[in-house]
């Protein structure tokens, strides 16, 4: 072979189609030879482009061909490792093999932690490990770089840094020199060290004896010097060859020279700053550290069918000009500014982009043989995409796959952690034991009903902390859940056993093995193995086998409640893909896998800012003013990228641009690179003219119905229910609400784990003041008491024991001194929580009293105890408050337990503030002779028995219809709003959307 004195170095340009312009010209030049192809070698950047090469290939192929060999360089960034044609025999025999990836984190996160709480500054073993990454990245950067380590020591830029990078620099330099110490010891090197040896390796070995084939490097645009050497000695091979992506071959050289690096000014010192967000700089400095001029590059043979008009590269080459020459866009003729086949799509927000991007994929699905691929950075959009596909039962191709902790896997072993090791909070704990891998099969059904059961005694404010916390539910005296109680009592039981380890495990110091093994036994258990299950199930079985390995490696000093948030930064960090692919005309990309490939429609997604380019992450670890310094990448360069994956996908035929006004926090801001083509390709650059009406269309009904005002019929059978004198002023201001709730039995429920709510409140209140009175005889002393236990008991609301304390002993404290001198007055108190029953207007009417009095009249008094305010005399007047006057009417015409008599008195006891006083507690009643809407004392069991009345022959011994929210000023609560769809029918506002026109 003769050696080659001129490179052979090409380009594709982006509306060249590069997989197929690639495939086709080394059909073209050498499978004349049926073994011309399969002697040879093609070195591509990462496996995605390995798969579209080889893809293009059996597209092309007519009779068969035997394929050249193909093999990756790898990227750090998707963690690939080299190919094994590079990475083998001799040549990597002299060369230390590289630390597992596993490993240098664990070992980083464990000395920065240690080494933060040498320095008096300790962190969080979370913090630790997000720390780890970033020391790790940073750390390759130098690598890739050729940076070496002594120049970081070197620099002299301390003066001019803030305290906090003085600090940060101070602690890499300690890091960084104890972690190259530790690699000494245990003769192993980092994978990018590893790496630039073998392309060092390589090139030499090429340079003393060239490989008998053709050797190809194709689509790999990274301007590592390592990298920069190894395509150069490439070119000038006998029979190698250098293929590039995306060159701008249309640039002016002006321009081109204007994007740097520019060396310092021999002068001043000071070093021009580089056009590094331009989507060629680094191109241009891959092209430099090769030595290769751009006028050397000659122009691939063949171009992809699959690719646009070349008019289109023109005008994206202008469209990304160098701020300084963008001036130049007013005399750009309009065959340079063409974006013909390019259309864009706004969209009124994520969803409804989501939804748009899916339609024209499925759009562009009718057409046979058609390639699509959605591209975005944004891998919740993604996600989106991917659920509205599954309309039409498209499974897509997602490259990036999933974290896998959104897989079910991923999300069951975190709700495990989560529960155990923050003391089984109860919205944790129960979604853990509802997840579906949890006793899958044949007794998950028994297991669902248990857990109901637990559920709805688990509802309310929080319990205690702890398997204990919720041992105390089965100890409660609430007769209203004995029942239930009782019968999940011994299910309890043995589900406590399963989770007693775990918990012990957690108690106190940390043993990481243990806590390993015992969360892995307790996953075993609950799911019968079926958590290790397919391809998300298998990587999580692995990640734990290799945590269990290396638990010598694990946090210093982790506290339980980290344990989660730990794994959820591993968990999040493991992609997992289907393992068979899935529709094959459609992939959605993120930005490192979209490179190369090639489709007849493109959708390029998410373009605004933040999500495209993305937001730059700062370094923790070195301040700009180092990085520059040293001779490394600014962080802006990521921008530049950004916009040369935005170029290469807009080279294909058909390219879609979306963005949403609007995202889950806000107004979105426009992509720098979408506002850049806008304002120079101006009315060129078309929307698409149906894609939003389509999306807004797809799920609108061909005719609205219009939901009126419910208000069911019950028969005179379902009628017939007893009452209780809380629910008559339910049945007269809104009868839906008492249909729904007495007659259809839907009892409303609380939160899982709520906060304190009034009626909660309440009931705590009437417990207190019941065992006052019963077991203390209203003994002022022995009240404040009770309240101090309550509010001292660890088991009790937080809220409970330190907001609503001073107001409890407060209005407690209260009435203690108001029962006390009312005794001595005169009046005193007889019965408390007593429920009385008494037949009135033909049906059986039930209520409960707080309190009956033995006014000094002989009559009986009615209390209610409110925590709130109690309801106002108009209420009451207006026969919307009748509970004091039904009261009186049981008294009256039925009994309390043997006691009856005549209600004089009627009163509300609450323990809030009135008006302007400072003071809680105040008596409010209706009849107040002080209120204009005051009702007489002898007139108010008259008036409620009428309004009773009144109501029963309407809605229960008549048949008038339920209708819902009736005087809803006097119906507040929304427990069944849902119910009666209150939105669809109450105040509801024209769908703005009716007036838009329609497109077919």
């Amino acid at each position: 072979m003769t050696k080659r004195h001129q490179p052979a170095i090409y380009n594709i340009a982006a509306h060249g189609g590069f997989a197929d312009a690639l495939a086709q010209g080394l059909i073209d030049r050498f499978a004349k030879d049926p073994l011309g192809l399969a002697r040879g070698l093609v070195i591509l950047p990462n496996n995605r482009a390995r798969r579209a090469v080889h893809d293009a290939f059996v597209r092309l192929s007519e009779d068969g061909l035997l394929l050249p060999q193909m093999v990756v360089i790898g990227d750090l960034e998707l963690d690939e490792s080299i190919g094994v044609a590079l990475d083998r025999g001799e040549l990597a025999l002299d060369i230390p093999p590289s630390i597992d990836p596993l490993d240098r984190l664990l070992m980083l996160a464990r000395l920065i932690e240690s080494e933060s709480a040498a320095r008096g500054r300790a962190i969080l073993s979370k913090e630790a490990l997000r720390l780890a990454r970033e020391f790790a990245r940073t750390l390759d950067q130098l690598t890739v770089e050729e940076i070496a380590l002594k120049e970081l020591f070197d620099i002299d830029v301390e003066p001019d840094l803030s305290s906090h990078w003085q600090d940060s620099l101070a602690f890499f330099r300690v890091i960084a020199e104890k972690w190259q110490a530790k690699l000494g010891e245990m003769g192993v090197v980092d994978e990018a060290t590893r790496r630039n040896a073998l392309f060092n390796q390589t090139v030499k070995a090429w340079k003393a004896a060239p490989p008998d084939h053709f050797v190809v490097a194709a689509g790999i645009t990274t301007s590592a010097p390592a990298i920069a050497r190894f395509l150069r000695a490439i070119a000038f091979l006998p029979d190698g060859m250098v293929v590039l992506p995306d060159l701008d071959m249309v640039m002016d050289d002006e321009e081109w020279e204007m994007l740097g690096p520019f060396a310092p000014d021999p002068e001043t010192g000071k070093t021009k700053r580089a056009q590094e967000t331009h989507p060629q700089y680094h191109m241009k400095l891959l092209l430099e550290r090769m030595s290769i001029a751009r006028a050397e590059i000659m122009r691939w043979p063949r171009t992809g069918t699959s690719g646009a008009a070349a008019k289109r590269s023109r005008a994206l080459s202008h469209a990304f000009a160098i701020p300084k020459l963008t001036a130049r866009w007013q005399s750009l003729e309009g065959k340079d500014r063409s974006l013909a086949g390019v259309q864009l799509v706004e969209a009124r927000h994520s969803a409804e982009e989501a939804q748009i991007v899916a339609l024209l994929a499925r759009e562009a699905l009718e057409v046979p043989e058609r390639r699509v691929a959605i591209i975005t950075p944004d891998r919740g959009l993604a996600g989106r995409i991917a659920v509205h596909l599954e309309r039409w039962m498209i499974s897509a191709d997602d490259s990036a796959g999933q974290p896998l902790s959104k897989k079910p896997q991923g999300i069951f072993f975190l709700a495990l952690l989560s529960a155990v090791t923050d003391g089984f909070p109860p919205a944790e704990f129960l979604a853990l034991l509802k997840h579906p891998l949890v006793r899958a099969g044949d007794e998950r059904r028994e297991w669902l009903t248990q857990v109901r059961k637990l559920d709805l005694l688990m509802r309310g404010p929080r319990q205690a902390p702890g398997l204990s916390g919720i041992d105390s539910l089965f100890e409660s005296e609430d007769y209203r859940t004995k029942k239930r109680r009782q019968e999940v009592l011994p299910w309890w039981q043995e589900v406590r056993a399963i989770f007693a380890p775990a918990e012990k495990a957690l108690g106190g110091a940390i043993n990481w093995a243990q806590m390993l093994a015992e969360i892995r036994e307790l996953a075993d258990m609950l799911t019968g193995g079926q958590v290790w299950a397919g391809p998300a199930g298998r990587q999580l079985a692995d990640f734990l086998s290799d945590m269990e390995d290396r638990a010598a490696l694990g946090p210093i000093n982790i506290q339980p409640r980290e344990i989660a948030s730990y794994f959820e930064t591993f968990l999040a960090a493991i992609p997992v893909r289907p393992p068979y692919g899935g529709h094959p005309r459609i992939a959605i990309y993120g930005l490192l896998e979209a490179r190369l490939q090639q489709a007849d429609l493109v959708i390029c997604c998410g373009l605004n800012e933040g999500s495209w380019p993305q937001a730059i992450t700062p370094d923790p670890w070195l301040a700009p003013m180092v990085r520059k310094s040293l001779g490394l990448p600014a962080q802006e360069r990521q921008i530049g990228l950004s916009a040369h994956d935005l170029v290469g996908a807009m080279g294909a035929q058909n390219v879609v641009l979306t963005r949403a006004k609007r995202d889950g926090s806000g107004p979105a801001i426009a992509s720098r690179f979408l506002l850049r083509l806008k304002a120079m390709c101006g009315d060129n650059l078309k929307e698409h003219e149906f894609a939003a009406n389509w999306a807004r269309r797809i799920d609108r009904p061909d005719e609205l119905i219009k939901i009126e005002q419910p208000a069911p019929s019950p028969s005179a059978e379902q009628r017939m229910v007893k009452l209780s004198v809380t629910e008559v002023d339910r049945l007269i201001a809104d009868p839906f609400a008492f249909y729904a709730g007495k007659i259809m039995g839907f009892k409303s429920l609380d939160m899982i784990d709520d906060e304190p709510s009034a009626s909660w409140r309440g009931s705590i209140i009437h417990d207190i003041l019941d065992k006052w009175a019963k077991e203390d005889d209203y003994d002022p002393d022995a009240l404040k008491r009770r309240a101090e236990a309550f509010l001292s008991d660890r088991s009790s609301h937080p809220l409970m024991r330190t907001l609503w304390a001073p107001r409890l002993m407060e209005g407690l404290i209260w009435i203690a001194e108001t029962v006390a001198r009312q005794r001595e007055e005169g009046r005193a108190p007889i019965i408390s929580e007593q429920k009385g029953t008494a037949t009135i207007a033909g049906v059986e009417l039930s209520g409960r009293a707080d309190r009956l009095d033995r006014m000094p009249d002989g009559g009986i008094g009615i209390v209610d105890y409110k925590t709130g305010k109690p309801p106002s005399n108009k209420a009451v007047k207006e026969g919307f408050a009748l509970q004091l006057g039904l009261l009186g009417a049981i008294a009256e015409k039925g009994d309390f337990d043997g006691l009856s008599g005549k209600a004089s008195g009627f009163e509300y006891w609450s323990l809030a503030k009135k008006g302007g006083d400072d003071n809680f507690g105040y008596i409010d009643s209706p009849t107040n002779p002080r209120s204009s809407q005051r009702i007489e004392a002898d007139q108010m069991v008259d008036h409620a028995v009428t309004e009773f009345t009144t109501a029963i022959n309407r809605y229960i011994l008549g048949d008038e219809p339920m209708t819902a929210k009736l005087h809803p000023e006097y119906a507040p609560y929304g427990d069944y709003d849902q119910l009666m769809r209150l939105e669809e029918w109450y105040g509801r506002a024209p769908d703005p959307a009716a007036g838009e026109g329609e497109h077919e």
